[in-house]
């Protein structure tokens, strides 16, 4: 949106941006006032639907840090003790939440506390507190005005002189709760850690679909990447939190009159927003729209538990150079750059005949169980197959082969008329080379003479 901004609610400012608050525009000033002093500026009304939306996409995003959310006015309250250990740190943990709350687009103001009031109170007021302990809680708490009690309780607060929290509990408690009230006590009990603050969990939803609406209209797909990195960092919390992956997510880019769906594939089941926001810049870069977005939707199709991962107790680090997780992210681009029907895999087929023994099968088909051919094929066959010359009655190719196995007969499939390799009687065998390489010959019933048809090894 353009700057300065201000976003009002009943003829007041509530929030403005930099450039208003450095124009003089604060909550709390009118309208006209607002516009006399900045002519230029941006006056938004107030849509608390896309608020709680907004949080509620957060709190999704949340699940990548701690299973344990919260929902408050207007503020999230993560349950972080646990989670510390896994990030390496508080200042790491505070340092992923700013990074990933950045990311989405998002402005935030964060604190720590051991009551989840406490940090409530302390990050409206603009303070950056760390408070991991009791003792410092209260250091804290002390300095903080009395605005952040209710308006009746600070206005009573005000007339006598008390202008901070560490001056109020300084006051004798026995007239303090007939002048600010004892829900206002209660309030100051739970701050300071004094009483219990139950809070209800967030209750991650059993199916991920979350819409977006756009500021304005966009009339270019790659540029609607950064409103939908929303979305896809909210499915990886979600996913995180469940301990589950996604196969197939589907992005529905909604227009005026009509709708376009943008189906995203993964090689594996993954909660990784890093390869979410890959394959969907590789989708938008080659998406002509045909008509301007006005809004996005993010709904998971194909959701599967995640499955766990074995590491070495002493492990250094190293491993494999290309391991089967980044095989599946080539896998994935290589989808959403060429095109799914350009990248596709080879998979056995229930067939006698070599050259028919294997099919083409799409980049992320699942593959249907089946029992494996018996006896074994090769997994390299020839386009065509050498023929192998007899010295002493056996087959030759850089010296005698010794036969292990066979023979097996394999004919052609009179029932198949477009097949390829015409009418055939071959005997197959698989045979040891000098050179201890496994290979798979035949020898021609009809004609005679020995071939060699695929490699084992």
């Amino acid at each position: 949106m353009p700057s300065p901004s201000a976003v009002v609610e009943h003829g007041r400012v509530l929030l403005g941006d930099e450039a208003a608050r450095r124009a003089g525009i604060e909550a709390g000033v009118g309208v006209a006032a607002a516009w006399a002093l900045a002519p230029g500026v941006t006056l938004l009304a107030r849509r608390r639907d896309q608020e709680e939306a907004a949080l509620h996409s957060l709190a999704c995003w949340a699940g990548s840090l701690t299973p344990r959310v919260s929902l408050a006015p207007q503020a999230l309250l993560l349950e972080i003790g646990s989670c510390l250990r896994l990030f390496g740190g508080l200042e790491k943990l505070c340092e992923v939440a700013a990074e990933g709350i950045a990311a989405q687009g998002f402005c935030a103001r964060l604190a720590v506390a051991p009551t989840p009031l406490g940090a409530g109170w302390l990050a409206r007021q603009h303070t950056d507190a760390r408070c991991v302990d009791v003792a410092r809680l209260r250091a804290e708490l002390d300095a903080l005005p009395v605005s952040v009690l209710p308006a009746r309780a600070a206005m009573a607060l005000g007339r006598f002189g008390a202008r901070t929290l560490g001056e109020v509990r300084s006051l004798p408690s026995a007239g303090l709760g007939q002048r600010i009230g004892v829900e206002s006590l209660l309030l100051l009990a739970r701050a300071y850690g004094e009483q219990p603050d139950p809070r209800a969990d967030f209750v991650f939803p059993a199916q991920f679909s979350l819409p977006l609406q756009l500021p304005a209209a966009v009339e270019n797909a790659a540029a609607l990447l950064f409103a939908a990195r929303r979305l896809t960092a909210a499915l990886s919390g979600w996913l995180a939190a469940r301990q589950a992956g996604v196969r197939e997510a589907v992005l529905c880019l909604l227009h005026r009159c009509d709708e376009t769906r943008v189906p995203l594939l993964f090689a594996e089941p993954t909660a990784d927003s890093v390869r979410f926001e890959r394959v969907l810049r590789e989708r938008l870069d080659r998406l002509a729209l045909a008509a301007p977005v006005e809004a996005l939707s993010l709904e998971a199709t194909q959701v599967s538990a995640l499955a766990g991962r074995n590491r070495s107790l002493l492990d250094d680090g190293g491993g494999s150079p290309f391991g089967q997780e980044d095989i599946g992210v080539l896998f994935e681009r290589l989808g959403a750059r060429l095109g799914d029907g350009r990248v596709y895999r080879v998979a056995a087929h229930a067939d006698h005949r070599p050259e028919c023994a294997t099919r083409r099968i799409g980049l992320f088909e699942k593959v249907p169980p089946g029992a494996s051919p018996v006896p074994p094929r090769p997994l390299w066959l020839l386009d065509s197959p050498e023929a192998l010359p007899e010295v002493d009655g056996r087959p030759y190719r850089r010296g005698p082969l010794q036969l292990l196995t066979g023979p097996e007969r394999i004919e052609s499939g009179w029932w198949d008329a477009g097949e390829h390799a015409g009418d055939v009687r071959r005997d197959y065998f698989v045979a040891l080379s000098q050179d201890a390489a496994w290979l798979w010959i035949y020898r021609e019933c009809a004609a005679g003479g020995w071939f060699l048809h695929g490699y084992f090894s």
